[in-house]
């Protein structure tokens, strides 16, 4: 049963898409042709096997809206900022290097989000490590090592954007308890925090009540 499921969730799609490919190559989308590109399709599939794509088992609309909007602004904005740049006769345009490491070890998710970042102005991935998933980008106008993480951490938000819109429910769940813990982490810090300036304000009233002690002495 689990085999015929993954079959249909991730050997299926390709089979079919070979068949669309075999068809408007040919222009001829009669019963006969598409039931002899069904049979080249499996050919190819099952004697020159090729690593499987595993797709995503869910697909969120509202977050893939998110994503999209937060996409396009992002191209919106890069271009700008490129346009301002060309216009900036004399001032040197620095560039970085810049590793980011990322969540997924899914080949079609780490596709996608090197495409996503590939296709905003101003960024383009040269290099990535399938091994350690961690793509290796040229960007424009960084120079510094908060402008680095700066970016690292845009790139690593479209990454979580797209897997919160269509990653696996593994994927999704991990983001879930990430959140959570950041949510966490923030509470505690913004609690240390507050007892911090507490502290400090006793302390203040101490020497306040110190000082007027001594004064009356005085």
């Amino acid at each position: 049963m689990r085999q015929i499921r993954d079959f249909i969730l991730h050997g299926l799609p390709p089979l079919l898409w070979l068949v669309l490919v075999w068809c408007a190559l040919w222009q001829d989308f009669s019963v006969p042709n598409v039931a002899f590109g069904l049979l080249l399709s499996i050919l190819v599939t099952y004697v020159f096997r090729m690593p499987r794509l595993y797709l995503s088992d869910r697909f969120n609309l509202w977050h893939s809206l998110k994503f999209l909007a937060y996409f396009l602004w992002g191209v919106t904005v890069a271009s700008y900022q490129l346009a301002k740049l060309s216009f900036a006769f004399g001032k040197p345009i620095n560039s970085a290097m810049v590793a980011v490491e990322l969540r997924t070890r899914s080949d079609l998710f780490i596709t996608a989000t090197s495409h996503a970042l590939s296709l905003i102005p101003g960024s383009l991935v040269v290099d990535v490590d399938r091994a350690h998933s961690i793509l290796y980008l040229h960007v424009i106008d960084v120079d510094t090592p908060e402008g680095v993480e700066e970016y690292r951490v845009s790139a690593q938000k479209i990454e979580a954007m797209i897997l919160r819109a269509a990653g696996h429910s593994d994927e999704y769940e991990a983001l879930l308890r990430e959140d959570v813990e950041t949510d966490e982490d923030y509470a505690r810090t913004v609690d240390a925090a507050e007892r911090g300036e507490h502290e400090l304000h006793e302390q203040d009233e101490r020497k306040t009540v110190v000082n007027e002690i001594g004064g009356h002495d005085s």
